[in-house]
């Protein structure tokens, strides 16, 4: 049997949103399935259409209501959902209008303000209509250079509310990054802040837009937007050709009456961006009611978000987890917005907010809970956290200790729902299942809907091994393309080369006898030493369990003909790398992952290169320690850093 973290109470099961949803589809169908998500999740994937019209229902979706819920293609890529269904995104999430609390920001010195239902809305109307009066057309795209504030999410659900194409970039990205996103989309309208803050420091962004300006013509309106609680930057700016506009006087406007235009189902709602890492970003672009149907599916059903629930995901208007929480709007629950580092002058700031703010799901990544880790922090002797019912982690996989590091020093009665899915679908492929025990080091199961599955190199289903993690089946938050993408050239290439007609995403996975998932990291990370693929995460959760190391990366190098293992580690600061650390840090790969994934090399780093979401970077190590070129150092937080891997001598022998 296996070791459960956690269950679920009956009680838990009987008032569970995925529970009431059971019920009305089997009234709706004539099936019964008796609280058993297998049954429903099979249901789901071979009746697609009425899948996702019943997701319509019983969330009840503002729109018109067409009648062909699937149209059906040999192309995979090409099936449509809900194909003559028409809505408004932002009639759907600003539901409620009163005067109760929709969002809070805090930043990272404490400031905080709210913003009620009504606010929200009435700021959202006035908003578009400003951008109905300057010309703004659907389709014309909308560029956001804004951290994650209150205002970012107004000027998004003001964008897509009138039928553009909202597009979102964190000030944390610099000139050169941003420039080469937005470049590819050419926005008419520039949202910016004055400037933000991060561990302390504060960060002047006004005058980047005149570069970003310079390098993007297609620019002709700039709305600044003042960092929340701080006064207001004297150094204004002056540029030819462009209309300046501050925030609040659009918002000092008399509001008029709106009614919501409805767009079709499949109409663009935004535009994302991919790590560019390997290149330029791709700019994926993504469907209105698709996005909608699935942020509402794993909000209510998988995360058991109800209404007046509160919701905190740590993230950046850069990130996908960002729209993901905005989304949260549509079930009537409240969202908490935070800006800055989350650990400015305390290791457990976050948690201090899930107190003071009566938190029910907390978003965090593996990475933080591995920090708290490594700091032996107890939170649970700390904090009373008696609102939170949910941790969502995502970003990379949560190792084995991260799971019961959470459950042995944070909450013990708590749902942890380990979360996998991607920019690319804006949404999860894995995720938490409310009707399952939780399992250390698994995420509990597939979101319904979505056919996946394991393949091997041959493309045969697998259990209980290694191998592609894959969608044998079309479902709505597919891209509805990549931007300026000629005959859907690379979007092919990203998702169906691999194999004929099925969605590869790129993660080397496995799929356990619980129906729980392993993410092992991405595919082209893999090491494969004599022939055999290794996953990273398996040596990277050994290697978290030393005090010594505060992080490390690990590549495979081509050497003799084959491939050996390289570890890189940062130590902390009291510690130096030595004989014996590297021989225990062997050890313990060898005896709690296997002989194959023991490293030829264990070498000292000062910093690991990471993208402006704080993922690591395997390719960029392996590039630059095999002496290849780096495509695309902008897409890094700290390009700098690589240079210490160039030339290192352990590496020559």
């Amino acid at each position: 049997m296996e070791n459960y973290l956690w269950k679920s109470s009956k009680d838990l099961i009987k008032n569970s949103n995925l529970n009431k949803f059971e019920k009305f589809v089997s009234k709706k169908y004539r099936k019964k399935f008796k609280k058993n998500y297998i049954k429903l999740w099979n249901w789901s994937i071979e009746n697609l259409g009425d899948f996702w019209s019943s997701i319509w229902f019983f969330f009840k979706i503002k729109g018109k209501i067409g009648e062909k819920n699937f149209i059906k293609s040999k192309i995979f890529y090409k099936n449509k959902f809900l194909y003559d269904y028409k809505l408004n995104y932002t009639e759907n999430l600003l539901k409620k209008n009163n005067n109760s609390k929709a969002i809070t920001f805090i930043s990272e010195n404490g400031y905080k303000e709210y913003r009620s239902w009504k606010e929200l809305n009435n700021n959202t109307i006035k908003l578009s209509n400003w951008l109905k009066k300057i010309g703004i057309n659907k389709r014309d795209r909308i560029a956001a250079y804004l951290p994650n504030c209150i205002e970012t999410v107004e000027a998004y659900l003001s964008t897509v509310s009138i039928g553009a194409i909202w597009s979102s970039c964190s000030p944390d990205f610099g000139t050169n990054g941003t420039i080469e996103r937005f470049s590819q989309i050419n926005p008419k309208v520039l949202f910016v802040i004055d400037k933000y803050f991060y561990n302390g420091k504060e960060i002047n962004v006004l005058q980047r837009s005149k570069q970003i300006i310079k390098e993007i013509p297609s620019i002709k309106y700039l709305v600044i937007v003042n960092y929340p609680g701080q006064k207001i930057n004297i150094n204004q700016i002056n540029l030819k050709n462009i209309k300046i506009y501050n925030w609040k006087n659009i918002l000092s406007n008399k509001i008029k009456k709106n009614k919501y235009k409805l767009f079709d189902f499949d109409h663009p709602l935004s535009i994302l961006y991919s790590s560019g890492t390997t290149g330029k970003p791709k700019c994926i672009c993504h469907r209105t009611g698709g996005v909608l149907l699935q942020h509402i599916k794993e909000h209510s059903l998988h995360c058991n978000i109800k209404p007046n629930d509160n919701v905190f995901y740590f993230t950046t208007c850069g990130w996908m987890m960002w729209n993901w929480l905005v989304g949260v709007l549509a079930v009537n629950a409240s969202i908490v917005l935070f800006d800055g580092f989350p650990m400015y002058k305390n290791n457990s700031l976050l948690f201090d907010i899930v107190d003071k703010e009566k938190i029910t799901l907390l978003g965090i990544s593996a990475k933080y809970i591995d920090v708290l880790n490594k700091n032996r922090i107890n939170i649970k002797n700390k904090f009373k956290l008696s609102s939170l019912k949910t941790i969502c982690s995502t970003g990379s996989p949560l190792s084995v200790d991260g799971f019961n590091y959470i459950y042995n020093n944070i909450k013990k009665n708590i749902h942890v729902a380990s979360i996998s899915g991607g920019t690319d679908i804006i949404s999860c492929f894995v995720l938490g299942n409310i009707f399952k025990p939780v399992i250390a080091g698994e995420i509990q199961d597939k979101g319904l809907g979505m056919d996946v599955d394991i393949f091997d190199e041959s493309g045969k289903a697998i259990k209980n091994k290694k191998g592609e993690l894959v969608c044998k089946k079309p479902f709505p938050s597919m891209p509805l393309k990549f931007w300026n993408d000629k005959n859907d050239k690379k979007f092919k290439e990203a998702y169906f080369s691999k194999y004929k007609n099925i969605w590869y995403h790129g993660d080397y996975a496995e799929v356990k006898k619980s129906g729980g998932f392993i993410i092992y990291g991405r595919s082209d990370t893999t090491l494969n030493p004599g022939g055999v693929r290794l996953g990273t995460a398996e040596i990277y959760s050994e290697v978290e369990r030393f005090k010594e190391i505060k992080e490390s990366i690990v590549v495979g190098q081509t050497w003799d003909n084959d491939i050996r293992i390289i570890l890189f580690i940062v130590l902390n600061k009291e510690f130096k790398l030595s004989i014996n650390l590297i021989e225990r840090v062997k050890r313990a790969i060898k005896e709690n992952a296997s002989p194959r994934h023991v490293p030829a090399k264990i070498i000292s780093v000062a910093d690991i290169p990471r993208t402006k979401n704080g993922k690591i970077v395997e390719l960029a190590v392996k590039n630059i320690i095999e002496g290849n070129s780096i495509k695309n150092k902008e897409a890094l937080s700290n390009p700098e850093i690589l240079e210490q891997y160039k030339n290192l001598k352990e590496l020559n022998y």
